[in-house]
């Protein structure tokens, strides 16, 4: 079963959101089980503790140019297609929903791929062990919209995410957010530029259309479905 990362309830971090969906079929255990013994990122506490030991990423990845990083994987389609195309990247794929955690681990029991590892928890925890200018690319995939107003600060593109995903994040790194809500384009360009983010569109075609390299994700088929336009954003951590 799945460690208990849970060191210090009373510095437990409030998670919006669920956790886990319908229980898992016993081979779909197994499995995920199996993919995280293998492939997960050490034990990190959930006790937001400022002086927690730092992950090595050379020791997760030792023979790799770069580390990518994708939060919220949903079901992994797109992080493993990204891992497959470059196999001399690492990736990191961050994901709350235990469910989605499963499907991934699904895909990944049948493929061979060297350059993937799973942390199935809260990114801010992630945040809290990665070494300063770490990560390359970052990847924001259809991330939950919080439509209502009063809970638009449980949205990741606020200080509370923002701060540490820049500290984390290599000069010159792309950020990707893919939505299909204008109103979080509107806060992710206001709070990224705040940030030491930069804006990387030069025309309409930059946000109205996707990356040469991407793959649409369930959610995007759901959305073009019901009607819902994606927005495609791009932008760059600047110098600090």
């Amino acid at each position: 079963m799945i460690e208990n990362t849970i060191s210090n309830p009373k510095n437990f971090r409030n998670f919006y959101g669920r956790l886990k969906g319908k229980g898992l079929r016993r081979l779909q255990q197994e499995i995920l089980n199996n993919q995280l013994n293998k492939l997960s990122i050490p034990a990190i506490s959930q006790d937001s503790n400022p002086d927690r030991k730092q992950i090595e990423i050379s020791d997760l990845f030792p023979d790799l140019i770069s580390i990518n990083l994708e939060i919220g994987f949903g079901g992994g389609e797109h992080l493993v297609h990204q891992a497959r195309r470059n196999p001399n990247i690492g990736f990191i794929g961050c994901e709350p929903y235990i469910n989605g955690v499963a499907m991934l681990a699904g895909k990944l029991s049948q493929l061979d791929l060297k350059n993937v590892r799973i942390y199935p928890g809260d990114v801010r925890d992630l945040f809290d062990v990665l070494p300063n200018d770490s990560i390359g690319n970052v990847f924001l995939l259809y991330p939950d919209p919080w439509p209502k107003k009063r809970h638009h600060r449980r949205r990741f593109v606020t200080s509370e995410y923002l701060i540490e995903l820049n500290r984390v994040m290599k000069t010159g790194a792309i950020l990707r957010i893919a939505t299909d809500i204008p109103d979080y384009v509107r806060q992710s360009l206001q709070e990224l530029m705040k940030h030491n983010f930069s804006w990387m569109a030069l025309d309409a075609r930059d946000w109205r259309e996707c990356w040469s390299d991407w793959i649409s994700t369930r959610y995007e088929k759901k959305a073009l479905l019901e009607g819902r336009k994606p927005y495609y954003l791009t932008f760059e951590k600047r110098e600090s």
